[in-house]
């Protein structure tokens, strides 16, 4: 029997008994999913299956299916949807060391999912970000602190990337199963051994990658997520594995997934990641779109996030693909839309009754401010934290003080609300007490001074075309209320009608100035966006790319108006666009020392952004390429202003506002504190200030290895695990990967192995109440090519001042799964092991312990 006949036989004949009361039988919730999807498929024309098989699934009226959107994303918060609660960071989440305080995050977070879907089914359309089918988490390791994309994962180790993405997805989905829909689904990405760098991310072959890194490193989270967490999709990545595109291999995607794992759920590819495969430049391993889709569904990609998949029927009519194979993957889809309740009436869903009465409500917040707070690291403290409250002055300097949207990170949703750190720390103390000098940019000594010479006198008038083109009648029209600064992502739904992808659009205002002066303009896109001015044009990008920025200056002067027109297409991917218009000054030394003034202590809050890194950027700024970084120290003429101010006989206390590791060595000898801060969310000032004047104890604890400098990296291209992570890295860190200091101190007890039970009495010595996060570590004594040592557990426990408690792990056979170089494979080995438990990778005592043959 051929393939063609049993999968017309068995899996898709039109066969069902039809009930009266529906007039189809997928319409039918008393059936099967299997029976209800298999229905559906033989129904559809060829035409029909390529569109439900994209991102932006259209309606098909004929048969009653509503519009679908498989495209929603939830980094840390809803993004890009409007309103949302946005917590910190997933990096600093991580820091947190808390996943069942995780958990709670994003059960939160498919509310405000549920929320949003809700409304829009209300409404009649789906926007590509307002669907239940969300694209986190980002389980990929960070290995190495260049990359800009480490931000959005949960650190350097397997382990912990999977105790914490399994909290992702249960909060996500809903329970699991436990209800009869899902809540949401969540996604694991990017499938696999991806992390940068991004510059070549659509090009590069990880090639002759080792067994032991393939299995033990990059591939331990997404075995966990599938096997243990049910998770629903999967995502696969940009990158070739030798010589492969991870969205066609069968390797990957059918061999170990499904086979191996026994994944059921659907695999969608990376955005354009099918585009990859047949672009001149990047993978060009086949010669057209036809051929490239052909290629990827029959490797194991179910769903395209581009628009590639509309030429499966030419890919059948040339014989490159059978329909069947087709079928099998959309039998995956329809059955998904039917988990998540998608052709069930509203009064059988559950979750159906969730308003945005619950979006960025008070519990959110807290639940962000809570989050906020575990997420922080004190890195340095020579007794200076806590801060008094009744200091007399304290000044507060740096690029990140006062910054509302580095807090959001990136794939941020948009607050009610943002508490900076400067107004954290004046709520906490009062303002008459704060004193703020913006000080210094990221990268550079100007800093941005008042604009508000420059104003918007009525907003900007927008046309809006369903096309790239701006050709033919207009699909909408609106005004866009924003004075200077403009960031369409702060708007979530561009139009009724319009898709955060394949529209364009032209805006239309006028600035009036009322004094003489050269402003900067600074615009930035992704795809194609033009500045024109009094009908000059001074920008022109009118093409495909990722976001880059551009500046022109101009002399304006006073009393004059300014027509401003901005013209702007986004193809495939999500909407950016941004413009605004500023003045910038530099300040000497000199007149910056003058204004820190007589205060003793002085706040720095410096780093870097997501305005620098991130997912291929386009940074004009030295140190940075394609959102990744070249350098990992803290900005030169930051390090420069803090000596500065050292020198004057300040008392500095540094907050670090990052996304990766950043080097610290000349801080730790001219600050008198060092707090990370990560990307601390909408709370993220209020937790700060928390900290630094003792209301909150901070127990957070590194994710990743802060090195010293590059010179202890590798190559950034080499994925190879060797001298990288704690897990191998043999060199001296600046701190250690599980590092964390506190306003209390903590005894750990000696451990004993009872009834497989390892077990530890920790007690707080100290004066404040605080969290103790106890880490067990395990290294094999029978593996001499084995990590250095890898986490096995953790518990984070608060403790009041002088109270004990017994902390456990039990010792299961997972403890001891370790790579066995005879089968390539990751298994339980008996032999000889150290077992190391502690508050670090490095502050740990170790016990040996043998599990006989």
């Amino acid at each position: 029997m051929t393939l063609r006949s049993i999968f017309s036989t068995l899996l898709f004949s039109c066969t069902l008994v039809l009930n009266a009361q529906y007039k189809y039988p997928f319409q039918n919730p008393s059936l099967s999913n299997e029976e209800r999807a298999r229905d559906l498929i033989c129904r559809l024309t060829i035409e029909e299956k390529a569109a439900l098989m994209m991102h932006y699934s259209p309606a098909v009226e004929r048969l009653g299916i509503h519009q679908f959107q498989w495209w929603g994303e939830a980094l840390h918060g809803v993004g890009f949807a409007g309103l949302a609660t946005v917590f910190p960071e997933p990096i600093g989440m991580a820091a947190s060391f808390n996943d069942q305080l995780l958990r709670k995050v994003y059960d939160a977070v498919s509310d405000e999912v549920r929320a949003k879907y809700n409304l829009a089914g209300k409404k009649g359309y789906y926007d590509t970000m307002q669907s239940i089918s969300i694209w986190t988490p980002n389980i990929n390791i960070f290995r190495d602190p260049r990359w800009g994309r480490g931000q959005e994962t949960y650190g350097e180790d397997p382990y912990l990337t999977s105790r914490m993405g399994l909290a992702v997805v249960s909060g996500l989905q809903g329970g699991g199963g436990l209800h009869k829909y899902y809540k949401s689904f969540a996604c694991a990405k990017h499938f696999a051994v991806h992390s940068g760098p991004e510059w070549n991310r659509h090009s590069i072959s990880i090639d002759d990658l080792s067994p032991r890194d393939f299995w033990e490193t990059y591939m331990p989270a997404f075995k966990t997520l599938v096997t243990k967490g049910n998770v629903r999709e999967v995502m696969c990545a940009y990158n070739s594995i030798d010589g492969e595109p991870c969205c066609s291999d069968r390797r990957l995607l059918q061999d170990i997934l499904r086979d191996e794992w026994g994944f059921k759920g659907l695999v969608v590819s990376d955005c354009d990641a099918i585009s990859d495969i047949w672009e001149t430049n990047h993978h060009n391993l086949e010669p057209d779109r036809a051929h490239a889709s052909a290629r990827g569904v029959t490797g194991g990609t179910d769903l395209n996030c581009g628009g590639n998949y509309t030429s499966l029927p030419e890919a059948i009519e040339k014989g490159l693909i059978a329909e069947e194979i087709i079928d099998r993957s959309l039998q995956r889809l329809i059955e998904g839309r039917i988990m998540l309740g998608d052709f069930d009436p509203d009064s059988i869903k559950e979750w159906n009754n969730i308003g945005m009465d619950i979006v960025d409500n008070n519990a959110h917040r807290k639940l962000a401010l809570q989050m906020a707070r575990e997420s922080l690291v004190l890195l340095e403290n020579d007794g200076i934290l806590p801060l008094s409250k009744d200091l007399p002055k304290i000044v507060v300097i740096g690029p990140n003080a006062n910054d509302s949207t580095m807090l959001w990170g990136n794939y941020s949703g948009r607050p009610r609300e943002t508490v900076t750190i400067v107004e954290g720390i004046r709520r906490k103390i009062g303002s008459d007490k704060v004193h703020f000098i913006d000080g210094c940019g990221y990268v550079s000594r100007n800093i941005r001074v008042d604009n508000r010479y420059v104003q918007l006198d009525n907003g900007l008038e927008a046309t809006i075309w369903n096309n790239t083109e701006m050709k033919g009648q207009p699909t909408a029209s609106r005004l866009f209320t924003s004075p200077i600064n403009f960031n369409l992502n702060e708007y979530g739904l561009i139009a009724r009608g319009v898709s955060r992808d394949n529209f364009s659009m032209q805006l239309n205002g006028v600035y009036h100035s009322d004094r003489n002066e050269t402003v900067n303009f600074k615009i930035a896109g992704d795809d194609g966006f033009r500045l024109i001015i009094e009908g000059d044009t001074l920008v022109d990008e009118w093409q495909s790319h990722a976001t880059i920025w551009r500046e022109k200056q101009l002399y304006m002067e006073a009393g004059h108006d300014y027509h401003i027109q901005i013209d702007y297409f986004q193809g495939g991917g999500n909407a950016e666009l941004y413009f605004d218009a500023i003045h910038e000054q530099q300040l000497s030394n000199e007149d910056l020392l003058a204004q820190v003034g007589d205060a003793e202590t002085v706040i720095f809050v410096g780093g870097i952004s997501s305005k620098l890194e991130g997912e291929e950027m386009s940074v004009n700024e030295p140190g940075f390429r394609g959102g990744d970084r070249e350098d990992i120290q803290l900005p030169s003429h930051q390090r420069n202003l803090i000596k500065a101010i050292k020198q004057m006989g300040k008392r500095i206390v540094f907050v670090n506002c990052s996304g990766s590791a950043i080097g610290l060595l000349q801080e730790t000898e001219t600050t008198d504190a060092i707090l990370q801060a990560w990307y601390g969310g909408e709370e993220g000032g209020t937790a700060v200030a928390d900290a630094l004047f003792g209301d909150y104890n901070p127990g957070g604890k590194l994710p990743i290895t802060f090195y010293r400098d590059t010179t202890q990296l590798p190559d950034f291209q080499d994925y190879s695990m060797s001298n990288r992570t704690y897990r191998y890295f043999k060199g001296q860190p600046q701190y250690p990967f599980g590092y964390g200091l506190s306003y209390s101190t903590f005894k750990i007890g000696k451990a004993k192995v009872r009834n497989n039970m390892l077990q530890m009495k920790v007690t707080n010595t100290g004066k404040y109440a605080g969290d103790a996060v106890v880490q067990l570590y395990v290294r094999s004594l029978d593996d001499p090519d084995g990590p250095i040592k890898s986490l096995r557990g953790f518990q984070r426990q608060h403790l009041a001042a002088g109270e004990s408690v017994i902390v456990s792990f039990p010792l299961t056979k997972e403890i001891f799964e370790r790579f066995d170089s005879e089968s390539n494979t990751v298994h339980y080995m008996p032999g000889h092991y150290v077992l190391y438990y502690g508050q670090s990778s490095e502050d740990v005592k170790e016990i040996k312990y043998i599990i006989p043959y």
